[in-house]
């Protein structure tokens, strides 16, 4: 008797610490797990037909279903997971998918895309392989405004009460994942994995999304290692490792017309190494239209050996793209960097350079220890078009002068 007390004791502690688990199976019928080996599928040969199909009937299910990519390595091409489904749907990848390793084969810009789905989850401990060399060596569209950008590896278009956790995002042509008009989503212990060398590879990319978290999650990059663009709010990003790569971004802003608000942002206790930058919020000098970025806040980052490791650059011109003479009209409010410390590899460990015509309000400086050691001196700070306040120690002293 005291033995089965013990038993049922330790599963209930069990289902406790792990709620994820527990809420994507213990509603799915044996009837309702549809693997692809049952559709044809077989190890290093093409099973995007079978996983197509897999997903056919799993969204067609009354009650929720599970795909299952059982281990091994498998050829997938372009695909498209289209909703809304009749219940939510688990897609459990245990294998690695492997994409054309030509870029121009594709039609358009997803390998992988999920698309007008509520109540969705993605896990398995599998590997999405973008094979991305080829493309980064043929493909400029860091450099250029317009080009055929090759695709992200995986999409998620107007998806809602959806969770991704355990996966790994590998090589990548383009972005690694892409959240467009989504909301309640959960992104949790994934690995994404590229080249510090590899172009326009994002790590995760928001934009036009509401209640995005992303938690405890590596990322080692060639670029932005998150990115938030127009339209985003509420987002909470914990835990995350990032590097090599370009740091955590919000924007960039005001590159186009008719770009909508950002706001509720909050980042905190997150480790940055070997970043070409830290946290940062960048728009586009010569905005066509008017906009406004608030609400964004910083807290507890360990910068390591990172270049300008607190950042507002509203003359965000790379490769001389815009008019840098005509002033953003990104008009940026109510932002926070607190408790920020480390090293920097720039002379500039804080950077707040706003726009002329609407300068930055309400920026708060908390708390920063950084460090410089190199040929210029110690760390030193630039501020233009802002006047922060000040909270606790500041090494260096930011804003020392009037600017």
């Amino acid at each position: 008797m005291w033995h089965m007390l013990a038993v049922m004791r330790r599963n209930l502690q069990n289902t406790r610490k792990s709620p994820r688990v527990a809420d994507e199976n213990m509603f799915v019928d044996e009837a309702q797990v549809f693997n692809v080996k049952k559709y044809g599928a077989k190890a290093n040969s093409d099973i995007s037909k079978a996983l197509l199909s897999a997903w056919k009937d799993a969204c067609a299910s009354k009650s929720r279903s599970q795909v299952v990519v059982p281990g091994g390595t498998y050829k997938l091409n372009e695909v498209l997971f289209e909703g809304p489904c009749k219940a939510p749907v688990d897609m459990k990848v245990q294998g690695t998918l492997q994409a054309n390793g030509d870029h121009s084969a594709f039609k358009t810009d997803g390998w992988v895309t999920f698309q007008h789905i509520d109540g969705f989850s993605l896990s398995g401990g599998g590997t999405f392989d973008g094979q991305g060399a080829h493309a980064w060596s043929k493909v400029n569209c860091h450099e250029k405004r317009n080009c055929g950008r090759p695709p992200i590896n995986i999409r998620f278009n107007y998806v809602s009460n959806a969770e991704v956790h355990d996966i790994t995002s590998l090589n990548s042509k383009n972005f690694h994942i892409n959240l467009l008009g989504c909301k309640s989503f959960n992104i949790q212990h994934i690995s994404i994995v590229t080249p510090e060398n590899s172009p326009n590879t994002d790590g995760i990319h928001i934009g036009r999304s509401n209640g995005i978290k992303i938690l405890d999650t590596s990322i080692k990059t060639g670029d932005d290692c998150i990115s938030m663009g127009d339209g985003t709010h509420e987002v909470d990003i914990e835990k995350v490792t990032c590097g090599p790569g370009h740091g955590i971004s919000v924007g960039s802003l005001g590159k186009y017309p008719n770009e909508q608000p950002v706001s509720g942002i909050r980042v905190k206790n997150c480790t940055l190494r070997n970043t070409m930058n830290g946290v940062r919020i960048k728009t586009w000098p010569s905005s066509p239209g008017q906009s406004t970025a608030s609400d964004m806040h910083f807290d507890n980052i360990l910068m390591d050996n990172v270049g300008n490791p607190i950042l507002i650059d509203q003359e965000y011109c790379p490769w001389g793209q815009c008019k840098l003479q005509v002033p953003s009209k990104v008009k940026i409010s109510n932002v926070s960097f607190k408790n920020i410390r480390g090293t920097s590899t720039t002379h500039d460990a804080v950077k707040l350079v706003c726009s002329k015509s609407l300068p930055c309000e309400n920026v708060e400086i908390g708390t920063i220890d950084l460090k410089y050691h190199g040929p210029e001196g110690a760390a030193k700070t630039t501020c233009l078009n802002i006047r922060p306040k000040f909270s606790g120690q500041q090494n260096p002293v930011t804003c020392s002068k009037k600017s």
